[in-house]
């Protein structure tokens, strides 16, 4: 449980340090590795995690996008991304 705690506060550590956009997909891949995790099996447990990140990590990313409609993520010639207006 400790080791559970520790990396869900390094894993939302390292949300902060992403764009907008893909902080629903880790926090909901976090979410969901430990939901899975802690709704497995003892012998399951590492399968519910990984599972429970695929599934938490896509339902982040689709609430992410709905919260911010209109807007698309363009790249220029060198390779930056920028977020305008569709």
């Amino acid at each position: 449980m400790k080791k559970t705690i520790l990396l869900t506060i390094i894993g939302l550590g390292t949300a902060a340090c992403v764009p907008a956009a893909d902080q629903a997909t880790l926090g909901g891949a976090a979410t969901g590795a430990l939901l899975g995790a802690a709704v497995s099996d003892s012998d399951d447990r590492v399968e519910g995690a990984i599972i429970g990140a695929a599934v938490g990590g896509v339902a982040g990313n689709l609430i992410g996008r709905a919260n911010t409609p209109n807007d698309c993520v363009y790249e220029d010639a060198y390779g930056r991304r920028y977020v305008a207006r569709c």
